[in-house]
């Protein structure tokens, strides 16, 4: 037998798999998953824009595994580099006016994906489980 701590820890990892999947087989506007939460931190974001080592940070990726999804978000045109004017080393990641677009249309379909994987039955739940991943590191809200 495991405990419950390390069955929890199983358990949240296939659901990330099937959320994967899910959102990869509906094809959400041509965006996976991490493309679509990539879209979502810098939209919420102030200025729309980001550091991509914040980004990195705040998604829970490497430096260089943010950087393998931006590129070919940055090639459709859904984000942007922009230079720090006072620190060359520092560049940042911009959300384009093209790519705010597409994650308000994306926004729709992952709504009702997420219906589809998590009943609105159970919101009290949901609630608890989200304080939960929050306070385990999960810092999106």
């Amino acid at each position: 037998m495991i405990s419950t701590e390390l069955l929890f820890l199983i358990n949240i990892n296939k659901l990330q798999s099937v959320i994967a999947r899910k959102f990869d087989s509906l094809s959400v506007h041509g965006l996976g998953f991490n493309d679509f939460v990539i879209l979502y931190v810098l939209y919420s974001s102030s200025e729309s824009k980001m550091r991509r080592i914040d980004l990195a940070e705040k998604i829970g990726l490497t430096a260089s595994g943010v950087t393998r999804l931006l590129n070919p978000l940055e090639k459709i045109g859904l984000v942007s580099r922009e230079s720090n004017e006072r620190d060359a080393r520092v560049s940042y990641v911009v959300i384009t006016p093209n790519g705010k677009k597409v994650f308000e249309e994306a926004k729709l379909s992952a709504e009702n994906i997420t219906k589809e994987i998590l009943s609105s039955k159970k919101g009290k739940s949901l609630r608890m489980v989200n304080e939960l991943l929050f306070d385990l590191g999960g810092n999106i809200q």
